[in-house]
């Protein structure tokens, strides 16, 4: 399984940036999916996940209100609204998919896109 980040970039304190995440696993719509970032000398941390039909999500606190992760089923991809971002979500953020059934457990990471948000 192929995952593709994008939308990274440099914004200002208080902007806002819409990440993606792309794949053309025709079995999308089994895999919980999650963004996950990782910043200079911290191990990586989850950020938001959803269930597999969107039902459910879960946040970090730190992001809590600012964020909002998302999937369409149909085109195959995720996506993370992130909004009045400050200094502190500067990383590399990954996409993450993972599923478990009776044949093992499935874990697939993208490469991964920098945001970098200035003061």
């Amino acid at each position: 399984v192929q995952l593709v980040e994008s939308g990274g970039g440099l914004v200002q304190a208080g902007g806002s940036l819409r990440l993606s995440c792309a794949t053309s696993e025709i079995t999308f719509s089994g895999y919980y999916m999650a963004w996950y970032r990782q910043a200079p000398e911290k191990q990586r941390e989850l950020v938001a996940a959803i269930t597999t039909a969107g039902g459910k999500t879960n946040y970090a606190d730190s992001v809590k209100g600012r964020f909002t992760i998302s999937r369409d089923n149909e085109k195959k991809t995720m996506y993370l609204q992130m909004n009045s971002l400050k200094p502190e979500d500067t990383a590399v953020y990954y996409c993450n998919a993972k599923k478990l059934d009776w044949r093992g457990t499935y874990d697939y990471w993208g490469q991964g896109t920098q945001v970098t948000v200035s003061s």
